[in-house]
């Protein structure tokens, strides 16, 4: 039985205690931490959980802690990830990974040397409609990716840049495009791996109370020509988000959409109804996933540690999709045309670099300890 801590006791931290209570016969909640320790209290008693509350994470250090999943603000999960590592615990940490390349280049260099798991949360990877597009651009059928669209659309009030950490650089390390795009930028390169040019701009149009974006878009070219363009944002009502690949013989999509065109004599369209039924036939038998979301991620770490499998989302992706966040701020912030990959002398690899450098938009005007819980409501409907 895995012994696992849950470390941050915010609103994604449910996501997380739910997720480990589908395997009862595999792992027990032993301990939930907060800086508020009535947080981690109001979480135990939620879900009647046989677990402490703990304010101060250090003292689960000298314990045996199997799994620790961390969900607390990004500027800290280098510190709360090296120091579990160190102590002999596996960990999965909340997406983004980190503040900089330079801490996820830490916490790497400490699984390794450790031989501990490391996996940073991308939960949209464990959904039907993810693993099924996955597979449908995986069989070739499509032809060449010739131009890939992604729109993560989000909306959040003026209020919401409110709490203490958010809408700085310091702390929250970014706006939508860090904290938001995430999730869609790391299934792109999952899916297509990374470009190797970026031209990007950002703004803030509607939240004056936060250093940070809340808009962006950047363009993206991939070594082979193929190019792409990814709008993160928290200023789009209806939240409506969506992935689409358009290959030199069909269209596909999530929400799930197929189109497939032969070219007339005079170089129109005309619908290629033979090769749209073969991709939706292929789309149609690919299996449902048992476990979808965290519990799915939840799954595949607890198998690695008992079976020994490698996770399928690990410190090195997770780094990779910080990488490409950071090009997008750069070019950004500079104006520049930036290369993939990013070196250690970059001016942006560093935390203290991407706060010197970064474009400031506004200061931020309000600052309140803790928002009353509710629910966590969002836009992700991949269908």
């Amino acid at each position: 039985m895995l012994k696992v801590a849950i470390i941050g006791a915010g609103a994604i931290s449910k996501a997380h205690i739910e997720g480990y209570l589908h395997f009862p016969e595999r792992c027990t909640i032993v301990a939930v931490c907060d800086i508020y320790e009535d947080k981690a209290q109001e979480h135990i008693d939620q879900f009647q959980l046989n677990a402490r509350a703990i304010k101060d994470y250090k003292e689960l250090l000298q314990e045996e802690i199997d799994l620790v999943s961390i969900c607390t603000p990004p500027y800290t999960h280098a510190t709360l990830t090296t120091e579990f590592l160190e102590a002999g615990s596996h960990v999965m940490v909340e997406k983004p990974m980190a503040s900089s390349l330079e801490e996820c280049d830490l916490m790497n260099d400490t699984a390794k040397r450790t031989g501990k798991i490391l996996s940073v949360v991308a939960q949209n990877r464990f959904k039907t409609p993810m693993m099924k597009l996955k597979a449908v651009l995986d069989s070739g059928l499509m032809g060449k990716i010739v131009h890939v669209q992604v729109d993560s659309f989000w909306w959040r009030g003026h209020c919401y840049y409110d709490l203490w950490w958010r809408g700085t650089w310091e702390k929250e390390g970014g706006g939508p495009t860090l904290n938001h795009a995430v999730h869609h930028l790391d299934t792109l390169l999952w899916m297509m791996g990374s470009p190797t040019e970026i031209q990007a701009f950002m703004s803030n149009v509607s939240h004056d109370n936060a250093e940070v974006e809340d808009l962006s878009i950047a363009m993206l070219r991939y070594e082979e020509g193929s190019l792409g363009q990814v709008t993160s944002s928290v200023v789009h009502h209806g939240e409506e988000q969506q992935l689409i690949f358009q290959g030199a013989k069909a269209r596909v999509s999530t929400p799930w959409k197929v189109k497939a065109s032969n070219a007339l004599a005079n170089g129109f369209p005309e619908t290629n109804h033979e090769l749209e039924v073969q991709l939706q036939a292929l789309y149609d038998m690919l299996p449902e996933v048992v476990y979808e979301g965290h519990t799915g991620q939840i799954d595949n770490v607890l198998t690695a540690i008992e079976t020994g499998a490698l996770v399928l989302i690990d410190g090195i992706s997770g780094r990779k999709t910080l990488e490409l966040i950071t090009a997008i701020y750069k070019s950004s912030s500079t104006g520049e045309l930036v290369e993939l990959p990013l070196t250690k002398e970059d001016l942006f690899y560093t935390r203290s670099g991407v706060q010197a450098n970064a474009t400031h938009f506004y200061e931020k005007k309000t600052s309140i300890e803790n928002f009353a819980s509710q629910t966590i409501t969002t836009g992700s409907t991949y269908k």
